[in-house]
């Protein structure tokens, strides 16, 4: 598709003698890259069936060859990887650099959660994440992806950024992966090129001012504020990130990056960033700019805390029911809530009752599951998360076509399986629940999650090879 004209010349002065390479590139395909999940690989270890390269800014991120049906690999619906584009996961490499202590974290427009997974492997042991989407089915989409990769440290939202006010100095680090024109996704987006225009840009170069002046009282002074695009003009970054620290007071922070990462500065001096150009980094468009809040807020008489209406005498005091489902049932708190039994980390039960009560939670935690009657339905929650116990529960290794069928939410028939609740294995990595009960085994996948397509590969996606 064609570029507009007007994109043209507002890159030319970024670029110089460099436009016409930058533009030739833009016309071939994106790289293929993925992010393997470190806590679900360190249970499982996979080998790649075929030489990869690494991403070289990010320590679980690798470069595919092609692009293999996602769709229709079991281990990718389990949360053992995510497929991100390479640029973006540079923010993972900010973060282990910069945060050394366990914090709490805020991605405020974490929708479909590529960068929120790469903070959960990147934030140290021990923090608190909060991903947050303002529209609903995209908050519905993100806590998919935040439930699959099974860190039981997490919490979705769906809260507008102004609403995280109610939270004054709560953040020790702050996201705001800004929507915006998406320049930087051309060559993978038609639709942003349909819809990029001059009028276009101004108007997201507003709307990210208000998302960050929305979230800003949250973050505490000191704390860290990393501001992203995908997007290359000067308008909607440099611009905005001297906005930030001018009039809300921040200053920019330094990353260390290796030349021969090809990453570019900043387009202006004064405000210091970090640009990806996809004919000089293999990836797509991206900025990047880290900053230090160094203004400091007058904190409300009463703090959110005390106003709460929840506090640690809302759990339960018999853990005994639910003890054997987690690995390490005494390093969690559970909190039964309409017949449905969640476990929330003990080092972070105060924040998470807090978030649950002040904003509209989509996710948080492990919920372990429900109760039907007297059946205690187990949630794929439970099956995704790194703290579940195998052990307690009959385990069916699956092979690849009835992997498939369960993940399109049809009926399968299990030989020799058990009756009752059974946890499905595909390559020794949890997929799911069923219910057996003889001559087929009820799916307990959720229905929204389910592949809808029908369509079955020849052959199954085989990238990642048997587990070691």
């Amino acid at each position: 598709m064609p570029l507009p004209a007007n994109f043209i010349t507002s890159v030319q002065p970024l670029l110089g003698e460099e436009t016409e390479t930058f533009l030739a590139v833009l016309a071939e395909d994106a790289p293929v890259s993925i992010r393997l999940n470190p806590a679900k690989g360190r249970r499982n270890p996979m080998k790649f069936s075929e030489s990869v390269e690494r991403v070289p800014w990010s320590q679980w991120g690798y470069y595919l060859a092609d692009r293999p049906a996602f769709t229709f690999d079991p281990l990718f619906h389990a949360g053992y990887y995510y497929v991100q584009e390479a640029s973006s996961m540079f923010v993972e490499h900010a973060v282990r650099q910069l945060v050394t202590e366990p914090v709490v974290c805020l991605d405020v427009s974490a929708a479909p959660g590529g960068k929120s997974v790469g903070l959960l492997s990147a934030l140290p042991e021990g923090s608190l994440l909060v991903s947050n989407e303002i529209i609903r089915p995209r908050a519905n989409v993100l806590a998919e992806t935040m439930t699959k990769f099974g860190n039981p440290n997490s919490i979705v939202t769906n809260n507008a950024p102004k609403d995280f006010a109610a939270f004054p100095h709560f953040f020790d680090l702050i996201l705001v992966d800004a929507p915006c024109s998406g320049e930087g996704m051309f060559r993978k987006d038609d639709v942003a090129v349909q819809e990029w225009s001059p009028q276009n840009v101004q108007m997201c170069a507003l709307r990210q001012q208000d998302i960050v002046r929305d979230a800003w009282p949250s973050l505490k002074p000191g704390g860290l504020l990393i501001y992203s695009t995908c997007t290359y003009n000067t308008l909607e970054n440099e611009e905005n990130v001297r906005w930030i620290a001018h009039e809300l007071g921040a200053e920019f922070v330094k990353v260390r990056v290796e030349a021969k990462w090809s990453i570019s500065p900043s387009a202006h001096r004064d405000a210091v960033g970090y640009r990806f150009f996809p004919h000089k980094t293999r990836g797509e468009g991206l900025f990047v700019c880290v900053l230090r809040k160094t203004s400091a807020e007058e904190l409300p008489m009463e703090s959110p805390k005390r106003k709460s209406k929840n506090n640690l005498s809302s759990f339960l005091k018999d853990t005994s029911p639910y003890n054997n489902y987690l690995k390490h049932p005494g390093d969690f708190d559970f909190m039964e809530d309409d017949n449905r039994v969640f476990a929330f980390s003990k080092a972070h039960s105060q924040p998470m009752l807090l978030l649950r009560d002040r904003l509209k939670v989509v996710a948080a935690g492990i919920e372990l599951g429900r109760w039907k009657g007297r059946d205690f339905i187990p949630s794929q929650s439970l099956a995704m998360s790194v703290q579940l116990n195998t052990e307690a529960f009959p385990r069916y290794a699956v092979l690849y076509e009835q992997a498939v069928a369960y993940l399109r939410s049809e009926a399968i028939v299990l030989a020799g399986a058990s009756k009752g609740f059974v946890l499905l294995t595909f390559l020794n990595e949890p997929i799911g629940f069923v219910k057996n009960i003889g001559n087929r085994a009820n799916n307990l996948y959720p229905q929204e999650w389910r592949i809808r397509s029908g369509y079955l590969p020849e052959n199954r996606p085989c990238f990642l090879g048997e587990a070691k």
